[in-house]
């Protein structure tokens, strides 16, 4: 199985204050998600020509973080079919404790294609 890993140390604009999502200095989870995606494209092998898109997230944010913690989101392809990829993607402090894990899909795309069927705004 295809699998990679991306490691981050939590800084002041990676809180759930920062972004929006809470008022609280801790580790927000759109950052968790951020970064479990983040892992799931560097587990891909696509050629220049193609990207992938995100299509579906199902994950849980079971243990805050406070700024300084280490941080490592790690996603394994679990299934494919065809141009879809299924990833189990998990993220683990330092010690190795569990903060979140769940289920990544994405899409295998053409880039040019792709952007090609999307309207500037204002056009």
């Amino acid at each position: 199985m295809e699998s990679a890993s991306v490691t981050h140390v939590v800084t002041d604009a990676d809180t759930a204050r920062a972004l929006g999502s809470g008022d609280l200095d801790v580790l927000a989870t759109p950052r968790v998600l951020a970064w479990l995606e983040e892992a799931t494209c560097a587990a891909l092998d696509l050629p220049p020509e193609q990207t992938s898109v995100g299509t579906r997230v199902e994950i849980e944010h079971l243990v805050a973080s406070p700024v300084g913690a280490t941080v490592t989101a790690t996603a394994t392809v679990v299934h494919t079919d065809g141009r879809l990829v299924r990833f189990q993607v998990v993220a683990l402090d330092a010690a190795g404790a569990l903060l979140a894990s769940g289920e990544v899909r994405r899409v295998a795309v053409d880039r040019e294609r792709f952007l090609s069927r999307i309207t500037p705004v204002g056009d």
